[in-house]
């Protein structure tokens, strides 16, 4: 399918050669009502009849050929391609059958890459071949026009003034280096056959041919230099939408791959290691003490289901199921709190500071997602005797803290609390997303305190 600019383009191709065909034949038909007026028992009016009538069979067929096809006709793809090469050639000189096998390129909007396959290949072929008939096909149509012309103008100087839409049949149909030489080659036979008409000299009729021609050559040449820059600012746009939607794409895709790296840490990686916590106890107390073997078995198969319908929610980017409810940030981190405890024996405090206000949902499920894994590090690293998670609202911001008395973070060594894992990291490019903030404090051998702060006026920055 052609893009709409091209559509445009050959649309106005058609229209400038259904206006130059017109011109012509009103000309024609002007120079041969004079003839016929003026030398009505000339013997070479049949002659000058009959040339004029192949003169304007000529110049038709020629149009014909030299137009662009229109869509759903034959050749129409491979014209396409051809024109875009065509065009940006004859601006530089070059006649377009030397430059054919560059028209794919050209066409494509650059050089082909990885993703646009090899240059060469039969549909090229094919370009190239077109191009070269429909080049050659044209030229050879205005030869003939053009020594029709000449005939007629030698036949009856009349006709001389015929060669204004001959000048721009030339121009469109040969490269530039070709048709400035034509065109002074038409402006002196116009010259000469206005000296050659009956009645008295007149210095203007000399001057005057050569006047139009340079004035028509100058604003052809200058209006197709500026259609090739536009040509090509397009081709430029075209391209730099196309890269742009492939990156997007590519944003998107890493996006996406983040968000469930992130959820799946969050939720599948912690409970299986619950799980696994779990089973660990029943195994060491199966024989001596089965009843407290099966409760933990049947609070590993409780984590399992919240785990499934956990990783069924985040595929489809849903809410956590603590919130699916309505039930508001801090019902859900009063109930992770208390499912804490009495799952992992790790006693575990929730504390509401302020009055809630609304928080936006992808702000309420970071928080939710942050408080589950860092109690999941309190469980599983801090050796902690107990932890609190303080939800409180400050204004302008809810900040949620994590604390616990275990033993605390160690330091690197530049004295910072260190980060292993993918936990923190996580955190912070959640809290980032939204335009908040994590702050880690903690002292070896005296606890830590995650403090998770986002504004309440938006849930993303800016």
């Amino acid at each position: 399918m052609r893009p709409p600019q091209r559509n445009d383009a050959d649309t106005d191709e058609r229209r400038l050669a259904l206006v130059l065909d017109a011109a012509f034949l009103l000309l024609l038909v002007g120079s041969l009502s004079r003839f016929l007026t003026h030398h009505p028992d000339s013997p070479a009016t049949p002659w000058v009849i009959g040339l004029s009538a192949a003169l304007a069979a000529a110049q038709l067929t020629g149009s014909r050929l030299l137009a662009p096809p229109r869509r759903g006709a034959p050749g129409a793809g491979e014209a396409d391609c051809a024109d875009r090469a065509d065009g940006a050639d004859r601006v530089d000189g070059a006649a377009p059958d030397i430059a054919a096998p560059d028209i794919a390129t050209r066409a494509g909007g650059g050089s082909p890459g990885p993703a646009d396959g090899p240059a060469d290949g039969p549909a090229d072929g094919r370009t190239a071949r077109y191009a070269t008939r429909r080049s050659r096909t044209a030229a050879a149509a205005l030869a003939l026009v053009v020594a029709l012309w000449v005939v007629l103008v030698l036949m009856a100087p009349s006709f001389a003034w015929c060669a204004v839409p001959l000048v721009y049949t030339a121009l469109r149909t040969l490269p530039t280096k070709a048709a400035l030489p034509l065109v002074a080659a038409l402006t002196a036979l116009v010259t000469v056959g206005q000296a050659r008409l009956p009645g008295q000299a007149d210095a203007t009729l000399l001057i005057l041919p050569p006047t139009v021609a340079a004035l028509a050559t100058a604003v052809f040449l200058t209006m197709r230099r500026q259609t090739a820059r536009q040509r090509a600012l397009v081709d430029d746009l075209v391209r730099t939408r196309r890269d742009l939607a492939s990156t997007e794409r590519r944003e998107g895709t890493l996006a996406e791959r983040e968000r469930l790296a992130m959820e799946i840490h969050d939720t599948l990686a912690q409970g299986l290691s619950s799980q696994q916590m779990l089973l660990q106890a029943a195994d060491r107390t199966w024989d001596t003490d089965p009843d407290t073997a099966r409760r933990h078995v049947r609070t590993a198969a409780a984590v399992t289901g919240r785990n499934l319908a956990e990783a069924r929610r985040f595929v489809h980017d849903l809410a956590p199921a603590e919130l699916a409810d309505g039930g508001g940030l801090d019902h859900a981190l009063r109930a992770l709190a208390d499912r804490e405890s009495a799952e992992t024996g790790l006693p575990v405090r929730f504390h509401l500071d302020g009055t809630p206000v609304p928080l936006p949902p992808a702000a309420q499920a970071a928080l939710l997602r942050i408080a589950q894994g860092a109690l999941a590090n309190v469980r599983e690293h801090a050796d902690a005797s107990a932890a609190a998670l303080t939800l409180s609202y400050l204004g302008d911001q809810a900040v949620l803290d994590i604390a616990d008395n275990g033993r605390g973070l160690p330091l690197d060594t530049s004295g910072a609390t260190a980060s292993r894992g993918h936990g923190l990291p996580a955190m912070r490019a959640r809290l980032r997303q939204l335009g908040g903030t994590l702050t880690v404090e903690s002292t070896p051998g005296e606890g830590t305190v995650l403090s998770a702060a986002v504004p309440l006026h938006t849930g993303r920055p800016g």
